[in-house]
């Protein structure tokens, strides 16, 4: 039980409530929308691939920022690779296998996303990398979360639709807002280390812009996918609970106070995906 308590803190599995209530959105669009019944071996395939490929993702950017992390001081002691908890190879093993263990799952949902889990799994672990080479590593880790909605709905139709990809561009804008907000604690440390960044591109007070202008982009497209998708007054509930809790973690963080930095990314966003879901699901099944 340590062991797996070990590595649950590696991957940070309680982040999975980011993307998965967005994958959850695009399941249940599906099947509305298909008119069909709910597939539970499909559902439990697709919570699955959302478990493999982010334990994946992140077990590997730990891996590739083990060196990284050692040097910072906000990581070094915290974090199970630099700190010994973990060893390097264990969790390069841990990548691999749930690598495998994602493609595995999505050959039993449908081929599509058989053939584009390899794509899949090239962006989220690709963007261990980005910040070595360029300042939009916030964006491509907003591309790789964004596949939750869409890849969900393609687990159960096959084929690509209009609605699940406007979810996917509000996920896309909503990460990379708050990942540029999470990253302002590490400014000065990625510059001595010649990392990039927003921050380290922009400074403080012009990467928070950036991120409420990635944010008003989240609010057009979740609009955009509520008029589209003709939902009810249950969407618009959470909608608009999901839009005050992202203006709530701007007026949480200052450019010379960060010290609830934490709170707006953890915790306000968590909340935020698992409270919009939710009234997403109502309004499907109950209009």
């Amino acid at each position: 039980m340590a062991t797996v308590l070990k590595y649950f803190s590696l991957i940070k599995f309680s982040h999975t409530v980011f993307a998965l209530p967005f994958a959850l959105i695009g399941f249940f669009i599906a099947v509305v929308h298909s008119q069909t019944k709910i597939n539970w071996v499909v559902f439990i395939y697709v919570i699955l691939c959302m478990v493999f490929a982010r334990s994946a993702a992140m077990a590997f950017n730990r891996y590739i920022d083990r060196e990284i992390d050692k040097k910072n001081n906000r990581t070094a002691q915290v974090r199970e690779i630099p700190n010994g908890t973990i060893k390097p190879a264990s969790a390069l093993v841990f990548v691999i296998l749930n690598s495998f263990l994602f493609i595995a799952t999505t050959f039993f949902i449908n081929p599509i996303c058989f053939y584009l889990s390899p794509v899949a799994l090239i962006v989220i672990l690709g963007y261990s990398f980005t910040k070595r080479f360029t300042a939009l590593c916030h964006l491509i880790l907003g591309i790789g979360l964004a596949l939750a909605p869409i890849g969900a709905y393609l687990a159960v139709v096959g084929k690509f639709n209009l609605l699940p990809l406007l979810f996917s561009f509000a996920v896309l804008f909503w990460v990379s807002g708050f990942d540029i907000i999470y990253s302002l604690q590490d400014e000065e440390f990625d510059k001595e280390q010649k990392l990039n960044s927003i921050p380290v591109l922009l400074g403080k007070n012009n990467a928070l812009i950036l991120s409420s202008i990635l944010h008003l982009f989240t609010i057009f497209f979740i609009v955009a996918a509520g008029f589209y998708g003709k939902f009810h007054t249950f969407y618009w509930i959470g909608a608009f609970v999901f839009f005050s809790l992202l203006i709530y973690q701007h007026i949480l963080v200052k450019p010379t106070d960060l010290s609830r930095v934490n709170m707006a990314f953890f915790t306000t966003n968590g909340v935020a995906s698992v409270i919009f879901s939710a009234f997403v699901l109502l309004d499907l099944y109950f209009f």
